[in-house]
């Protein structure tokens, strides 16, 4: 298997998911590359049940979830308490945006980010994973060993829970 072509071909789509978990591009960034570092040693492990993508994001669902872990039992609870970065990346600015719109798009994404946070799983996760891994549901549903209709009907219904939640913010 040639793993540059690997790399150039799932990078984007990997970092993409990482980000979608962890809000820091550096961050996602050093997840990306040691999924490809950890798939390139576990190459004989992958026996082709899940296409490669679906079997990449996996290893870095596994290396967030190790790293949040890992965060919570180093940083002190009153630090992370603090920061209001936590859990926040930027959403690019749109040409030519006065500071009320840039301020507008990012308590917007806050909000969208909360209402996220607290959604139940599968739902999260799936959202998460169409979204911002932007996997098909056919690649969604080989992930939770479910088929691609109960994919889209639970992308669906997380968008609907979502929409639910923002409407009743804003009233």
């Amino acid at each position: 298997m040639d793993i540059e072509k690997l790399y150039r071909e799932y990078f984007t789509p990997v970092y993409r998911y990482a980000l979608s978990l962890v809000h820091d591009p550096d961050l996602a960034e050093e997840i990306t590359q040691e999924t490809f570092f950890r798939a390139l040693r576990k190459i004989n492990d992958y026996r082709g049940e899940a296409s490669l993508k679906v079997w990449l994001c996996q290893i870095a669902k596994n290396l967030c979830f190790d790293t949040a872990k890992r965060q919570s039992r180093t940083t002190p609870l009153a630090a992370r308490e603090d920061d209001d970065s936590a859990g926040y990346y930027e959403l690019p600015a749109g040409s030519g945006s006065d500071p009320e719109e840039q301020l507008l798009r990012k308590q917007t994404a806050m909000k969208i980010h909360r209402v996220l946070h607290d959604l139940k799983e599968p739902y999260k996760e799936v959202f998460q994973l169409r979204t911002f891994g932007d996997l098909s549901f056919a690649e969604i549903g080989e992930l939770f060993g479910k088929s691609e209709s109960w994919a889209r009907v639970t992308y669906y219904r997380s968008r609907m829970m979502i929409k639910e939640e923002l409407d009743e913010d804003s009233m």
